[in-house]
């Protein structure tokens, strides 16, 4: 099967450039300016932009055990819709992924049902040391630790399980950084001041800065003791950016940072209008907060965006604070959001494809994807930066039905994206065959 995507703006490691585009079979085969070869398809993406498909490090599909939220299926046609073609998923789901037989099971039912290319997080727990062990860095992303707890039982709170994790891995190890101890005494005070019914705009105090800031400076100084290769989840808060160096190549350094897209669009002041929708682990915190991360995005001290992606269903939500799960659905519209800065002066184009699908694919040693090279896997995304839209319930392909976006203008939007060479999603219509396939890393000798 031959495709040919005609007079596209190419983005791509830092450059944007008018190219046409050969993919053959899975595989991007040629790159060049005329390209004038029979094809099955030929694609005019006259005045739309061509990019490496979204890679999203973070986030939770809720299979199995917790499908009425949002399942392995729902959730990557919802990705693919959004120009993200690769996902990397967490353990806590129900049961935990913690043994090698329950990552194992993950990986079988995304062979069967996932559109999007797959990665499974292995997780850590206080005594699993021994299965986290036995864990494959050719066919599984990392080990994931919570240093807080959040959504699913899964703290790792013993310092001596954590040095042994952090001691005897080489694989990538990417942590949940809130403190327990400080998380549970704000939550004491503000539960003796108004019962269960906290307003939810007081989230922000009570996981607060401090709390993030100690278990993320903890995490740094445990991998730095170790040599252990540490990636911080979802910062937060400005003070954290400050622990992280962009004085050497991302292939280089042994500690790196994400930040979502949720930190990087809200701010407290919304939880006036959005309530419980924007309760998140971590919170969203002050403009302050904000504005430090992207500065520390734009400074290279952050890696990757990402979207922590966590489906609830509406109900969920409308519950009291206490009762209020934190996580909301974002990998359809996370790519958008980012145009939506492009547009607005905050960010490149090239930055965008940099943190969203050339820095992960790095970071976690991804073979042949998250760059348009010939011989690269042809995972892309053509983008229209002239079409508007509006998030509404109609256009939202959660199982959940709902986001925390919804009501919103964009002025840019997803129309084509490949998978493995194949065209999975176009204006708005979407290929049922499922063409996603594991994720494969390269390992170090």
């Amino acid at each position: 099967m031959k495709i040919l995507i005609k007079n596209a703006q190419i983005v791509n490691e830092g450059r944007i450039i008018p190219s046409d585009i050969l993919i053959e079979n899975d595989l991007i085969s040629k790159i060049e300016s005329n390209i004038s070869e029979n094809a099955d398809q030929i694609i005019d993406a006259s005045g739309k932009y061509l990019l490496p498909g979204v890679i999203d490090d973070q986030v939770h599909f809720r299979e199995p055990g917790l499908t009425h939220k949002g399942d392995i299926e729902s959730e990557s046609r919802a990705a693919i819709a959004g120009g993200t073609t690769s996902f990397i998923e967490q353990p806590n789901t129900v049961p935990n992924a913690v043994t090698q037989e329950l990552l194992t099971d993950k990986y079988e039912i995304a062979s069967q049902k996932s559109f999007a290319n797959y990665g499974f997080m292995m997780g850590g727990t206080n005594d699993n040391l021994e299965e986290v062990l036995k864990t494959n860095p050719r066919n599984v992303p990392g080990i994931k630790l919570f240093l807080g707890s959040s959504t699913g039982n899964m703290l790792v709170d013993n310092p001596e399980t954590l040095e042994n994790i952090f001691s005897n891995t080489k694989m990538l190890i990417a942590v949940h950084c809130e403190d327990e101890a400080t998380i549970r005494a704000n939550t004491q005070k503000y539960l003796d001041e108004y019962g269960e019914d906290i307003p939810v705009k007081f989230h922000h105090l009570i996981r607060s800065e401090e709390a993030c800031y100690k278990s993320s400076s903890k995490a740094i100084e445990l991998a730095k003791k170790t040599g252990a290769r540490l990636h911080v989840f979802h910062l937060s808060t400005a003070i954290e950016t400050e622990l992280f160096r962009n004085d050497i190549p991302l292939k280089d350094k042994k500690i790196t940072a994400e930040v979502c897209v949720h930190h990087l669009t809200f701010t407290n002041e919304d939880y006036e209008t959005k309530g419980g929708l924007i309760k998140w682990n971590p919170a969203v915190k002050t403009q302050k907060d904000k504005d430090g991360l992207w500065e520390a995005l734009l400074d290279d001290r952050i890696d990757v965006i990402a979207t922590d992606h966590a489906p609830h269903i509406w109900e969920e939500k409308q519950n009291v604070y206490t009762k209020c799960p934190s996580g909301a659905p974002l990998v359809q519209h996370s790519l958008v959001v980012m145009l939506e800065n492009y547009k607005n002066g905050k960010i490149s184009l090239e930055r965008i494809v940099e943190k969203m699908a050339h820095n992960p694919a790095i970071l976690f040693r991804i073979e042949k994807r998250g760059f348009i090279r010939e011989g690269y896997k042809a995972d892309l995304v053509l983008v229209d930066l002239n079409q508007n839209w509006t998030v509404e319930k109609e256009n939202i392909l959660y199982k959940c039905g709902w986001s925390p976006l919804e009501g919103t203008e964009f002025h840019s939007k997803v129309t084509h994206t490949f998978v493995n060479g194949n065209l999975v999603y176009e204006n708005g219509k979407i290929n049922e065959e499922k063409f996603g396939e594991r994720l494969l890393f390269e390992v170090e000798e």
